[in-house]
């Protein structure tokens, strides 16, 4: 078996069946332009009426289809009763009620300030887009049935642009429910995906929709013309994305500039024709050549048929044995006559399906051809990701074509042509997805170069794509070879197969939809687009582990207005406007909002929201957005959410209803000001006891307390040790430096990251941390995703819920540090605030969800726009660094260059959170390190191996130990 899975050591290959297209002697149908219009699809362009349905249902047929202020004529009216019935036909299918017409009452919604997700274009093809987005973002996923339904109205201060606004639609919520809506004022859209087509039908109406557009789009006329030219698509991913594809010879007629010159790809001959007569000799010589070439492999047949965007979808090709020269030759000729500019003939290879000879495998009869069909998303990043792989199985004398077969795992699939060993198919998947997201890649590198006008938009981009492969066998190993690449048929058959169980069995948690990731990057896109040009007042810069911040707001569109102490700060050069003002002395915080709230009205800033990071500015940035009517937590939960010993007895009283109550994760505490305080405390709270500051930050001052004298001797040394702000900048001390006797509990600890609006529960992360080096509690690893048993992430959520409600933290970006004891969560405290270190970093790289980002949308009192169920992308374990415990490593083997070199090239995640290294008593650490991994005990495994090899593990600083409760 294993020289059957040997990597292959070529990248072209003839494909097991060109399954895209009939096979058979003759042509049965024209190849005339005339015929070509007439023969296309609802929305690719053709006209005339729509084709006869097979709705056999139940459903209403008096809903509200029209438009008020836009009339339709009788063709356009019978394609949108066509979409509907076909929308009601798909639900019926899925098990899921029928669309209930509310149009008669429109919603009024929130115009400018809600995601709109709009797609115009056929249920089938997109319903399972529509579905995860109900799912995802209820009530904001639309479906237009109609180019009626929507408007195009120039955009201001924007030539050349528009705003998309929508009308009516169909809008999808959780469960499958649909509801036929119209919105008065129409929505904006914040991301439009269409079906696209060049002809004078809806396909046109909708190309003309989508082009130079304000809002994101995921797909244009003039991308889909580039995507769906075989000749580009096959060179592209052969030069740039080493993805394997046919061997082809090419007589291209005045080809497109993208594929004129360059470097040749080994298997692609591409023969440039000045004209269309009088090439005989040079068709003859050059069919000639390709037959008799290596490139063809064993290859006994090879097809010849038309490629071009007029030619998308036809079914015109005829296949030939190879050694028929001159009827190849003769047939090419015949096409040429066919072509227009930019337009091609291909001659490519045909080889018989993959002949498995495992044991077991199917009896004699006809050999089964296997077509796969991937379908590959972009992520945050523009990294390409595969969601979900489709085969279909047929007769090798039958074609294969999408929506002529049932969809099929590729498991049940390669099982029927004889390949059932789990490791085996193991391997064809990953390649499969290593050349699904490569052809991506591909794309979106060529698409970073083109100009606005050539992508359709300044924001039309290829958002995910369809990658049809055939499956053969070169030199004993299986190998998935590139056909072509398309938008809906793949997306379609993936929401096939999803919906041959969906009315049988609910999704479960390990599956996901073939969209979801698609959805997540319309749901980005759509907050991007939100939030570019807002303007929002920062309160205190923060340090070098803040400095994404500028970036991110670069990247993003925002306008940052900055107030901060230190006059000098990096950061007042990357801002609009620059406040040099003192908010060290927190006791003045209610004056120090007035005199701000001054400064803003005496600058005439227009700001929409405020909001801050940074622990000591909390409760000012909540009474300045009082003063300013911005929105923000109320100033009183945030101060008692800041001060740790008030936020435990506060909870403690919360008994009660609704139950479970956030007394229930409190934990006993009292409060220290003065030596009298600790002696009365050591009575009242069980020791062992933790020791820390009231307003502190980073985990500085905090200690295991195991009886009276250590609680004595440990106040004494801080209330000696830090006094004030300069003593340790950035720790909260502007606040004072009184501190809390809090009860010791056992249990793992472990981080939760929320993300609130109106109180409601948008998004969390759960992170565990490793085991802290007692007496003392600075952290020393962490992992996410958690490892933890979902019921007990969900204890961890809820109860980090629970607590911010219990506080009256009802908007913002909050974290929650607790304890999973063997009674449930305790809390340790909240921070009212984005969680610092790594975690936004952690955050947008394995769930694609920015907690900077979001802060920012609900500082400017928008819903973030946030995926209901984010999903992590693979796992990441991490080890923080001490200049007290790596004294010589930070400056040799494991020195800031040395780690950002290694995490430029990959090999790590780096995370600086001090600028220099100084040794102290009370220290933080000085950077995060770490490793992905699919799974975490790969990420640990090569985190393990990166700190022997660096120097930072050691027996004053095992890090396997600190690791072991990642197990």
């Amino acid at each position: 078996m294993g020289p059957l899975l040997a990597l292959p050591q070529t990248h072209h290959f003839c494909p097991s069946q060109l399954s895209l297209d009939p096979l058979g002697p003759d042509w049965d149908c024209p190849l005339g332009s005339k015929d070509l219009e007439e023969d296309e699809g609802p929305w690719g362009g053709g006209s005339g009426l729509p084709p006869p349905g097979c709705f056999p249902g139940s459903w209403r047929q008096d809903v509200g289809l029209d438009c008020k202020g836009s009339l339709e004529g009788a063709e356009a009216r019978a394609w949108t009763v066509y979409g509907y019935s076909l929308l009601q036909s798909c639900l019926q299918q899925a098990g899921l009620p029928e669309t209930q017409d509310r149009s008669q009452v429109p919603r009024t919604g929130c115009p400018g300030a809600e995601v709109t997700l709009c797609i115009l274009g056929s249920p089938s093809t997109f319903l399972s887009v529509l579905l995860e987005g109900g799912v995802q973002s209820p009530g904001n996923m639309l479906l237009c049935l109609s180019p009626a339904w929507l408007t195009k109205v120039p955009a201001p201060g924007q030539p050349g642009e528009a705003v998309l606004l929508v009308s009516k639609a169909v809008s999808f919520h959780p469960g499958g429910l649909t509801f036929l809506d119209d919105f008065v004022p129409p929505r904006r859209a914040t991301y439009f995906l269409a079906g696209l087509g060049l002809g004078p039908g809806r396909g046109r109406e909708a190309a003309e929709l989508a082009r130079d557009l304000t809002c994101p789009t995921g797909a244009s006329a003039e991308l889909a013309r580039l995507l769906e030219d075989r000749l580009l698509t096959r060179r592209l991913l052969a030069q740039q994305g080493g993805v394997a594809v046919p061997a082809t010879l090419a007589f291209t007629y005045k080809p497109p500039a993208l594929l004129r010159g360059g470097e040749a790809s080994p298997g692609l001959r591409l023969v440039e024709l000045s004209g269309k007569e009088g090439q005989e000799t040079l068709v003859k010589e050059e069919v000639g050549a390709f037959l008799h070439s290596g490139a063809l492999g064993d290859a006994l047949q090879v097809a010849v048929k038309l490629s071009g965007w007029r030619w998308r979808g036809r079914q015109a090709l005829r296949v030939y044995p190879r050694v028929e020269l001159g009827a190849v030759a003769d047939t090419v000729l015949a096409l040429l006559e066919k072509l227009e500019e930019e337009e091609s003939v291909l001659v490519e290879a045909v080889c018989p399906p993959a002949r498995l000879p495992f044991p077991g495998s199917p009896p004699p009869g006809p050999e089964l051809a296997v077509r796969i069909c991937a379908v590959v998303c972009r992520t945050q990043g523009d990294r390409p990701l595969l969601s979900k792989v489709v085969c279909s199985v047929g007769r090798e004398d039958r074609p294969l074509r999408h929506q002529s077969s049932l969809p099929q795992t590729l498991e049940v699939a390669l099982a029927r042509c004889g390949l059932g060993e789990p490791g085996q198919v193991a391997v064809v998947r990953q390649r499969v997805k290593a050349g699904a997201e490569a052809a991506l890649a591909a794309v979106l590198a060529l698409e970073a170069g083109l100009s606005a006008e050539q992508r359709g938009g300044r924001r039309a981009r290829t958002d995910f794509l369809g990658v049809d492969f055939a499956l053969t066998v070169e030199g004993r190993a299986l190998t998935p070879v590139a056909l072509e690449l398309n938008s809906g048929p793949c997306l379609e058959a993936c929401g096939a197969l999803e919906g041959l169980w969906a009315a049988q069995r609910p999704r479960s948690a390990a599956e996901e939809a073939a969209a979801a990731p698609l959805v997540e990057t319309m749901l980005r896109r759509s907050a991007h687009y939100l939030m570019e040009g807002k303007q929002l007042l920062l309160i205190g810069a923060g340090g070098v582990s803040k400095k994404f911040v500028w970036e991110a707001a670069r990247h993003y569109g925002l306008k940052l207005h900055l107030v901060e102490s230190d006059p000098n700060h990096f950061a007042s050069q990357l801002v609009q406007t620059f406040i040099h003002f003192d908010v060290t002395e927190h006791r003045r915080d209610e004056e120090n909002a007035r005199s701000l709230a001054e400064l803003v009205r005496a600058r005439g800033l227009q700001l929409d929201g405020c909001f801050s990071y940074w622990d000591d500015c909390l409760v000012l940035t909540a009474l300045l957005c009082q003063e300013l009517g911005l929105p923000c937590s109320p100033p009183a939960a945030m101060r008692l959410a800041k001060q740790k010993s008030c936020t435990q007895l506060h909870l403690l009283r919360c008994h009660g209803p609704p139950w479970p109550a956030p007394s229930l994760h409190a934990v006993p505490c009292c409060p220290l000001e003065s030596e009298a305080d600790v002696e009365k405390a050591v009575h009242q709270v069980p020791l062992p006891g933790v020791m820390k500051l009231e307003f502190g930050a980073g985990a500085v001052g905090v200690r295991l307390v195991e009886d009276a004298p250590q609680c004595h001797e440990h106040f004494s040394r801080i209330a000696r040790d830090l006094q004030g702000e300069a003593d340790h900048p950035g720790i909260g001390l502007g606040w004072g430096n009184a501190m809390l006797l809090m009860e010791f509990v056992e249990g793992t600890e472990h981080d939760v990251d929320l993300v609130l609006f109106g109180g409601r529960l948008l998004a969390a992360f759960v992170s565990d941390n490793g085991p802290t080096r007692l007496p003392g509690f600075t952290e020393t690893a962490a992992c996410m995703p958690t490892g933890l048993a979902p019921e007990q992430e969900a204890q961890l959520v809820q109860a980090a819920f629970r607590c911010c409600l219990g506080c009256g933290l009802l908007d913002g970006v909050f974290n929650v540090e607790l304890k999973l004891t063997g009674a449930g969560p305790k809390l340790i405290e909240i921070n009212p605030r984005m969680g610092g270190f790594y975690l936004r970093d952690w955050i947008l790289e394995l769930y694609g969800v920015d907690l900077l980002l979001a802060a920012a949308m609900v500082a400017c009192g928008l819903r973030p726009a946030l995926p209901s169920h984010p999903r992590a992308r693979g796992h990441l374990v991490g080890v923080m660094c001490l200049v007290s415990q790596h004294p010589q490593v930070l400056s040799s083997t494991a020195s800031r260059e040395t780690l950002q070199a290694l995490h430029d090239q990959g090999l790590l995640r780096l995370n600086l959170l001090e600028e220099i290294l100084v040794p102290g008593e009370y220290e933080e650490p000085y950077c995060s390190v770490a490793c992905a991994g699919e799974s975490p005990a790969e990420a640990r495994l090569r985190l393990l191996g990166l700190c022997q090899g660096l120097g930072i593990d050691g027996p004053r600083y095992p890090v396997a130990h600190f690791l072991s409760h990642f197990k």
